[in-house]
C-alpha cells in the first residue's frame, strides 16, 4: 500500500480534497465499466440461443461447440451482473479472467490489433478482469455490504 509521503505531489494542491473525496469510486467505476460489458456481450447471444454459435466456437477449435457457447454465454452473464454489482466479485472476476485468456490465446496467431481478429481486446479485459479479482469488491460493492468475500 502506498503512503501519502510516496504520492506525487499535486500541481494544483487545492485539488486535494476532490481527489481523495472520489477515489474510491474509481474502482467502482472500473467494476461497473467491465461488468456492464461483459454483460452485454453475453446478453447479445441470448436472442438466437447460445446454442446456435455452435459453429463459430467450433470454427475456433472449441469441441462440442454448443458446451462452449453455452458456458461462456453464462459466465459472461452471471460474471457481468456480479461483478458490477460486486457479489462474489473476486470469483467472477477470475472466471472472465479465464475466459479471456483462453480466448486470447486462441487470438494469438492474428496478431495484435483487433481490426484484425486480435487479442488486443481479449487481452485488455482479461487483465481488467484479473485486476478486479486480486482486489476485490472495493468499498461500493454488496460483498463490503455483507461483510464477506471470497
Amino acid at each position: 500500500m502506498t503512503s501519502k509521503a510516496s504520492e506525487p505531489r499535486l500541481i494544483i494542491p487545492a485539488l486535494e480534497p476532490f481527489y481523495e473525496t472520489v477515489k474510491p469510486l474509481s474502482w467502482l467505476i472500473v467494476r461497473i465499466a467491465a461488468g456492464s460489458i461483459l454483460f452485454v456481450h453475453g446478453w447479445l447471444k441470448v436472442p438466437r440461443g447460445p446454442a446456435s454459435f455452435a459453429g463459430a466456437y467450433e470454427s475456433l477449435g472449441f469441441y462440442p461447440g454448443a458446451a462452449w457457447a453455452w458456458s461462456s454465454t453464462i459466465v459472461e452473464l452471471s460474471a457481468g451482473i456480479c461483478i458490477t454489482l460486486g457479489l462474489f466479485t473476486r470469483f467472477f472476476a477470475a472466471a472472465a479472467a479465464i475466459e479471456m485468456a483462453i480466448i486470447t490465446t486462441l487470438y494469438l496467431k492474428n496478431g495484435f490489433s483487433w481490426l484484425g481478429r486480435g487479442y488486443e481486446f481479449t487481452l485488455m479485459w482479461g487483465l481488467i478482469c484479473f485486476a478486479i479479482a486480486l482486489r476485490g469488491g472495493g468499498p461500493y460493492s454488496v460483498d463490503r455490504k455483507l461483510g464477506v468475500q471470497l
